[in-house]
């Protein structure tokens, strides 16, 4: 009992002591960042378009405060929709600026066609390994087998929002390293404008399965707190080098690809309504593709 007593004042040292760490190591973080930004302009724009994105997301969540329900076919229209503005800004936004850089440092075509596609196929394989590394069922109580099924693909969902956010950032960042303002704006616009119905979407999801409405809105927006900071990473690596810049905006594409193929798709034909969702599709992307063309 003596040793508790005289243990408790070193215990208290030690979280002071820790706490102290903790906010210096904060504060040092927070202003080396605020002169990243100042110093970077690049970095400082792809920055404000990821919060710009986040913001999106948090602005289509906000409904679920109100709504009773999302219709089935509505909510695979609108998955649909989000896949199709991807994969228009996959093509438009990051493919084709990809190998037109390539091209212009006076890469052959085979070189610069060669070297995107294996970019692309790294991308597609880094988005796999994370899909396997996340713990997808950690979440899943068995007591309840009908529920837990529900509650399972309303948890993938809600990491493959948090997962496809990630290739998101990464192309706003790599489109702002490029140098091309107009091309990166087009970008952050199409990801914003199918980001408030995957806010949406996601809420919805996890009101369906018994989540309180404050509870679903709030992981509906901090799922899209993942975009400034991958949006700040890719702009501060790819501004970096010229030659990562390309690979760089081709890996992103990959990434994405994989989420549209793995997740989206099968995700909004998954309970019947696969016209409806190609519809959402292809107006997702005609609309993506007249933002990059008008905006470029």
């Amino acid at each position: 009992m003596k040793l508790t007593l005289l243990s408790l004042p070193k215990i208290r040292a030690r979280k002071w002591i820790g706490s102290i760490i903790l906010v210096l190591g904060a504060y040092t973080a927070i202003d080396q960042f605020v002169v990243l930004l100042q110093q970077h302009s690049q970095v400082r724009y792809a920055f404000y378009a990821g919060v710009v994105v986040a913001t999106a997301t948090a602005m289509g969540a906000l409904p679920a405060l109100f709504l009773h329900r999302l219709s089935q076919k509505l909510h695979d229209v609108m998955l649909g929709f989000g896949a199709g503005v991807m994969l228009a800004a996959c093509m438009f936004s990051l493919i084709i600026p990809a190998l037109a850089l390539l091209e212009g440092s006076g890469a052959s075509p085979w070189y610069s066609s060669s070297s995107v596609g294996v970019a692309i196929l790294l991308g597609g394989a880094f988005m796999l390994v994370l899909e396997r590394l996340v713990p997808h069922q950690h979440f899943i109580k068995d007591e309840d087998r009908l529920r837990g099924q529900t509650l399972r693909r309303s948890w993938l969902f809600v990491f493959a929002i948090a997962l496809h956010n990630i290739p998101e950032g990464l192309a706003i960042g790599a489109s702002f390293a490029s140098g091309d303002v107009s091309a990166a704006t087009a970008l952050t616009t199409g990801i914003s404008i199918q980001d408030i119905p995957e806010g949406l979407v996601v809420a919805m999801a996890l009101l369906a399965v018994g989540y309180s409405r404050l509870l679903a809105v709030s992981i509906a927006v901090l799922s899209g707190l993942t975009e400034p900071v991958m949006a700040v990473i890719g702009s501060v690596v790819l501004g970096e080098s010229s030659l990562l810049l390309p690979l760089g905006l081709a890996l992103a594409a990959g990434a994405m690809l994989f989420v549209i193929s793995h997740e989206m798709i099968p995700e909004s034909h998954r309970q019947g309504h696969e016209l409806a969702a190609t519809k959402g599709l292809m107006l997702g992307f005609v609309l993506m593709m007249l933002l990059d063309t008008a905006l470029a």
